[in-house]
């Protein structure tokens, strides 16, 4: 049976977890938990991190979508599931289906990333393509449910999905007994609010505090209003957390439960993958790298010891190489700029000489001569150059001016 199937918009209370997690037994792992030596030294405090990156599917979702089909009647079950998703919350649906016995459909949207439709229909899903848009998916999906009376699923707004995303707050509270604040990626909120319907019961004293792509926040002006309110979202690399208006079920319990939602920028998100990969040895996708972003972006402002919460790595091999590149260049290890100089023999080899004894990598070269914008002796050159840092950056500008290069903004 349902939890609260008799009020929807209830709150759910720390037993409606509790009843998830046994649910979950032997089937959704207890996710490691890691030590972060360099967060830890920026913020001042022990900081872990939750590896739900590394949860069967990939994400944080497998949880609630078997909650939420475990508690389906029979004969709801024997009509089957269907759902709306372009990566995570669609693999949760396809595996949870296929543990439970459950048919299942998942309808994608036409340019999903291939290994997501891919690992969807290996866990047992039908996939249909259908739009390009999540808006033009979901209507699918859900024309799809009324037609056939298959139950939809959604990913966060409904009291089943958010009890089941809850049981990250207990395994936080059981393995680092001491943290005083915990930070999580929010979309439309399910697993925000559900963490913090576990932990607040346990532990009031423990900060939660969700984190949002700044290009793609609904929660920080739904909040301000008391409702929830839908945005136009901007292009954001975490699209795991790029929903356009809260859910109205987790609105509520964020509304009462968590302390503060702030917001990154796509620098942050960018850097923040970039150190999960070097330095935890962590693949995280952007929106599971969301609160790892907010720690770098003010570490002085938590509280500690501090758990982040990776709530995903499924990310796309071509989206990484990109990611990490803006990362890159976000950190200072990448510079690019543009420079005039002489078009005559041997004027490129001189200026590469000159990078080389700034101890900078060149990668890419463009040679442009042929641009009006240019005199009849002049040439562009474009460079793209690996460095050690800002502070390199810096350098190499300077050696460029020094020898007689200039530099175009």
């Amino acid at each position: 049976m349902s939890f609260r199937t008799h009020h929807p918009l209830h709150p759910l209370i720390l037993d409606d977890v509790r009843g998830a997690q046994k649910m979950l037994s032997g089937v959704a792992r207890m996710t490691a938990m890691e030590g972060s030596r360099h967060l830890s030294q920026l913020v001042g405090a022990p900081v872990h991190l939750k590896c739900e990156n590394l949860q069967r599917t990939g994400s944080f979702k497998l949880r609630g979508a078997y909650v939420r089909i475990s508690c389906l009647r029979p004969e709801e079950r024997a009509a089957g599931v269907v759902a709306a998703s372009a990566g995570n919350h669609a693999q949760g649906v396809a595996l949870a289906s296929s543990l439970l016995g459950v048919r299942s459909t998942v309808f994608m949207p036409v340019g999903a990333p291939l290994p997501k439709v891919a690992a969807t229909r290996e866990y047992g899903a039908e996939v249909r393509l259908h739009g390009h848009v999540v808006d033009e998916t979901l209507a699918a999906a859900q024309e799809y449910a009324e037609r056939t009376g298959a139950v939809f699923i959604h990913p966060f707004d409904h009291p089943d999905v958010i009890a089941g995303q809850g049981t990250v707050g207990l395994e936080i509270l059981e393995q680092c007994p001491e943290v005083r604040t915990i930070v999580v990626g929010v979309g439309g909120g399910g697993l925000a609010a559900g963490i913090a319907v576990a932990v607040k019961a346990l532990r009031p004293d423990v900060k939660v505090i969700g984190v949002q792509a700044g290009a793609a926040a609904a929660y920080p002006p739904s909040l301000a209003a008391g409702r929830p309110v839908t945005v136009d979202s901007a292009a954001t690399m975490a699209d795991g957390i790029k929903v356009g208006r809260p859910g109205d079920v987790p609105f509520g319990i964020v509304r009462d439960l968590v302390d503060e939602v702030r917001t990154v920028s796509e620098d942050a998100l960018s850097s923040a993958l970039l150190l999960c990969l070097e330095r935890a040895k962590l693949v995280v996708e952007p929106a599971g790298a969301s609160p790892v972003a907010a720690l770098l972006s003010a570490p002085e402002s938590f509280e500690g010891p501090v758990v982040a919460v990776l709530s995903g790595g499924n990310v796309d091999p071509l989206l990484t190489q990109r990611i990490l590149r803006h990362g890159m260049a976000a950190a200072g290890r990448y510079l690019s700029l543009r420079l005039r100089l002489t078009d005559r023999p041997g004027a490129l080899a001189t200026m590469l000489a000159v990078l080389s004894v700034a101890d900078a990598n060149v990668l890419d070269v463009g040679h442009v001569r042929t641009d009006p914008r240019l005199g009849l002796t002049e040439a562009e050159v474009e460079l793209h150059l690996e460095t050690k840092g800002p502070e390199h950056c810096r350098e190499v500008e300077a050696a460029l001016r020094d020898a007689g290069y200039t530099v175009i903004p």
